[in-house]
């Protein structure tokens, strides 16, 4: 089918089974009556389901609930705060407080890329281990080619506060033996006995254990994108109860300014 065959095939019409709305009567979401078959559902359960289609147990959905509770952060110096903070500073709305928060929170070398990256380390690794290679050899393998590993290691803190909490919760759901943490924890061993110096960050367990309970890559990404979320609010109500334009000046004699020198245009 060339492309103007699927534009054709597709011009008003659409076949899905993700859902639709039929206006007067129901609901449907991933071919389920929101209003009847779901309506017991909490809202994260929703949210888990709306991605991957899946239902998932109690002991589940408290580690779910972990990775979003132990990243909300309310501190504006952040750099997705900050945003929030600065909406709130400039009296901007909520909604763009928030959503330019999370927009931002989709970066290259922290916040959710790396968390792509992490899960999709865990699931080759352990595809590589299961056909028989060291996981020394993983690990090498990996900093040759990307010069690091994510979910591993922290620019300013090397010890993340964030895991005897998370690991905790593992122990008590019963969720601590998986194979993918296995690896997480194996490789955390390896990278402090060799010269990387590395401990396992949030990333990385968080990461392990999605690749455990069977969540994809995208799968992952999609669950976290809003997982900052709720340290926004704080930051955000913090600026916008103060004078305007109060949150975090900046004085002209602090700009170490280089450039061409006045000029008139």
């Amino acid at each position: 089918m060339d492309n103007t065959e699927k534009l054709q095939h597709s011009h008003n019409h659409w076949v899905t089974t993700m859902g639709a709305w039929f206006p007067g009567k129901k609901v449907m979401f991933r071919n389920k009556d929101l209003h009847r078959d779901l309506k017991d559902m909490e809202w994260m359960e929703l949210y888990l389901f709306s991605i991957t289609g899946r239902t998932f147990s109690p002991e589940e959905m408290k580690v779910f609930h972990a990775m979003w509770m132990y990243t909300s952060f309310p501190d504006p110096r952040l750099w997705n705060n900050r945003v929030a903070a600065l909406a709130g500073t400039t009296r901007s709305t909520a909604t763009l407080a928030l959503a330019s928060g999370v927009a931002v929170s989709e970066a290259s070398i922290y916040g959710h890329r790396p968390n792509t990256r992490t899960i999709d380390y865990f699931l080759r690794t352990k595809a590589k281990l299961d056909n028989g290679a060291q996981l020394i050899d993983c690990i090498k393998d990996e900093f040759k080619k990307y010069r690091t590993i994510f979910g591993f290691g922290r620019p300013l803190n090397r010890d993340d506060e964030r895991n005897p909490h998370f690991l905790e919760v593992l122990a008590e759901t019963g969720m601590i033996d998986g194979p993918h943490l296995k690896i997480a924890l194996e490789t955390e061993k390896l990278l402090l006995a060799g010269r990387w110096r590395m401990r396992a960050n949030l990333t990385g367990l968080a990461g392990a254990v999605a690749a455990d309970i069977g969540l994809s890559p995208r799968e992952h990404h999609l669950f976290l994108t809003p997982c900052f979320i709720a340290g926004m609010p704080p930051c955000y109500l913090d600026t916008r109860e103060k004078p305007e334009g109060t949150f975090f000046p900046v004085k002209c004699d602090d700009i170490h300014y280089q450039g061409v020198e006045k000029r008139s245009w």
